[in-house]
């Protein structure tokens, strides 16, 4: 098994970029966008191409040494170019989604390499031409601004590495991303210079698809003409992934970290082969050689997936920066097909900043609009059954009932809430999805797939909450309603009899154990139950799309934020006190005793992910001690297959030492480039706000 390293020349723009050497560019300086755009008098989609264009003009081509790959910024802030009030008026009686911008989609990386920006901005001039209307004619002055401005930047790259001598880099400019690529360098190139212009014009969370596939057919022709060997392949991956730490600190996010940068290897092509390459394995070295955050690496794998590939991916989890979050290609295509994309489309999904999944190119969904509160749901349903004396002439199923109206109406008021979402209109973006100039427009009016994706969040909290009260409440009548409420509503303050017990002598989920998994399933068909209802939304928004993960809702829901449609939940009859928080996406509840590994694989395997595919992964904490040697590892290994075998759709492992984390919030000048998975993403340690800090540390150990 070849193992690709990293040479100086790399580990020095490495040191470089920790050390944060590029940022000595920076100007203290602010494109007037919003001056030129209201001196103008311009509609919002000139505007948007305005504000690509004005970022371009004003940026000062920067090679730093070393580097054969270029782009650096020079401009840290992106102006908006409607004021606030301006903006606040454009959205007046619509939704908007987050900022407002569109983001967390991914583009066609692929056509790009194809067919370079100049034929994007011919194939919509073409069009007005034929077609006319006021709406193309817009498409095509807007579009053609934007790409202008970044081909007039690309061409002034060119020119000053010519100055200084770089005549590869020069040759290099000259040819990309102003035509296709025909060398693995200039694909790579050209993939660095329009991602970078997307986050300049305002978009965040810009994602970076199916890397080894459209990488692919340039790396293999390079290294069979002999241009390249399959190491100086890897030495542009790897000067590619550090660039990509490079501005990252600009990036929006919930902490820094978060901000989507996240690539996918592996799985079937659009014809279902295995498409498993030497790219593939490239990704996986030359991340574990460089031990940043960026890009976020997911791993598809099929009952094909070589082994020595899931090896390279255990070894990369174990120096613990989170990576990779695998998806299951035998689940997570199907459960898409069910959902309404064609085939072709479902075998070619990535996923977006976490672990969403989308179609890039061609999926316009807004993958996060909210969350579903599990916990809430069933607290609600046993404070509406439990409200009198006695449970008398109450039933479980009753409840059950209760949870799942609970579940629909929290679902109906999302949904309400955010199915007049407006999206803004994105020349650049615009110019970078499949076959959108061509048969649609702006991508602000849809693409070939829009959905709105919902989180369900802190599952196995209310399946254990809801098993406790069917076991102590009603199988044995060991604890009486009033006795649980007046519990939670002191938060157990005297009784630690009862929180024992809920904690410890309850059905739990993790443990394979059906009293609690069979709920867990149950909650989950109720939320599929009321996203089905929604076949379209709207006339804009097609499906409604339940997704097992929770981002970072399993914090907000606990402690509280503005904007939440659903009340904080308390004390919780799984024993879990007031403000602790739930568990990420799929895990045992926080403190749970678990089996092992299996155990809690077996009990989220039971999840209909047919009707749940908007993804959330599987969350097992691996202490560090795991990884003793070669055998252990490949143990982790087989651990990721028996999670393709039992049928689960999505997984991420995280490897911990308690130890080191302690002693980093205690000491952080001593752990600067320690980095942990937060949910979706990763992120260092040192940075991230104190509840997060703390959050980790809690998390459950596991030894395989």
């Amino acid at each position: 098994m070849t193992n690709y390293a990293v040479g100086e020349r790399i580990i020095n723009l490495r040191d470089s970029v920790a050390k944060g050497e590029h940022r000595r560019v920076r100007v203290d300086y602010v494109p007037h966008v919003l001056d030129i755009c209201n001196k103008l008098g311009l509609d919002w989609p000139r505007r948007a191409s305005k504000l690509t264009a004005m970022m371009c003009e004003t940026e000062t081509p920067v090679i730093l040494p070393g580097e054969r790959l270029v782009f650096t910024r020079t401009i840290p802030a992106v102006p908006m170019y409607y004021s606030p009030e301006q903006w606040k008026q454009k959205f007046e009686g619509r939704s908007m989604h987050e900022s407002g911008i569109i983001s967390n989609i991914c583009a066609d990386w692929g056509m790009l390499l194809r067919e370079g920006l100049a034929r994007r901005k011919d194939v919509i001039n073409a069009r007005y031409i034929g077609e006319g209307g006021e709406k193309l004619k817009i498409l095509s002055e807007t579009v053609t601004e934007a790409v202008d401005a970044v081909l007039s930047l690309a061409g002034r790259y060119r020119k000053k590495a010519e100055e200084i001598g770089e005549l590869e880099i020069a040759k290099t400019m000259a040819a990309v991303p102003y035509g296709p690529a025909h060398s693995f360098r200039e694909a790579i190139q050209s993939l660095k210079f329009v991602h970078s212009a997307l986050w300049m014009s305002g978009h965040y969370h810009v994602g970076l698809g199916r890397f080894d596939q459209y990488m692919w057919p340039y790396a293999l022709a390079d290294v069979e003409s002999g241009a390249l060997t399959w190491s100086g392949v890897a030495d542009y991956v790897a000067e590619f992934f550090v660039s990509l730490n490079k501005d990252s600190d600009l990036y929006p996010g919930v902490q820094q970290g978060d901000n989507g940068q996240s690539l996918m290897i592996g799985g079937v092509d659009r014809d279902g082969k295995t498409s498993v390459n030497k790219l593939s394995y490239i990704v996986l070295d030359v991340t574990r050689a460089i031990r940043f955050i960026d890009p976020k690496i997911n791993l598809r794998i099929t009952p094909d997936t070589p082994r020595d590939l899931l090896f390279k991916a255990a070894e990369l989890t174990k120096i613990g920066l989170g990576f990779p979050q695998y998806s299951n290609d035998s689940v997570v295509i199907p459960g898409l097909a069910n959902m309404g994309y064609e085939l072709e489309d479902a075998r070619d999904y990535s996923v977006a900043a976490c672990w969403e999944f989308l179609i890039p190119g061609r999926g316009m969904d807004v993958v996060n609009i909210g969350a579903v509160s599990f916990p809430y749901a069933a607290d609600f349903a046993l404070r509406e059954a439990f409200k009198a004396e006695s449970p008398k002439g109450e039933t479980f199923s009753r409840i059950m009932e209760i949870c799942r109206k609970n579940i629909e109406r929290q679902v109906d008021k999302l949904v309400e809430a955010k199915k007049n979402i407006l999206l803004p209109p994105a020349p650049l973006y615009s110019a970078l999805m499949t076959d959108q100039l061509e048969t649609r427009g702006d991508i602000s009016e849809g693409g070939k797939y829009n959905n709105l994706g919902i989180h369900g969040s802190g599952s196995a909290n209310a399946a254990d909450a809801l098993a406790a009260a069917r076991k102590f409440v009603f199988d044995e009548a060991s604890v009486k309603p009033a006795r649980l409420l007046y519990a939670l509503d002191s938060n157990f303050a005297q009784d630690d009899e009862l929180l024992l017990m809920l904690r410890e002598n309850a059905p739990k989920t993790g443990n394979n154990e059906d009293a609690a998994d069979n709920i867990l399933r149950e909650l989950f068909d109720y939320f599929a139950e009321a996203c089905e209802k929604y076949k379209p939304v709207n006339e804009r928004w097609q499906r409604a799309r339940p997704g097992s993960g929770s981002a970072m809702y399993y914090v907000w829901l606990a402690r509280g934020r503005k904007g939440m449609l659903e009340p904080v939940v308390g004390a919780t009859a799984d024993g879990r006190r007031k403000g602790d928080f739930f568990s990420s996406s799929l895990a045992p509840s926080q403190g749970v005793k678990v089996t092992g590994p299996f155990s809690i694989l077996q009990s989220f395997s039971k999840i209909d992910y047919a009707r749940v595919c908007n993804g959330g992964p599987i969350t097992l904490e691996l202490s560090d001690t795991v990884f003793r040697s070669e055998d252990s590892i490949g143990k982790v290994a087989d651990l990721v297959a028996l999670f393709g075998r039992l049928g689960c759709q999505q997984m991420q492992l995280n490897t911990l030492s308690v130890e080191e984390l302690t002693d980093a919030k205690r000491h952080p000048e001593k752990h600067r480039n320690l980095v942990v998975r937060v949910w979706g993403w990763s992120g260092y340690f040192c940075e991230l706000s104190e509840e997060y800090q703390d959050h980790i540390i809690k998390r459950h150990m596991l030894a395989v």
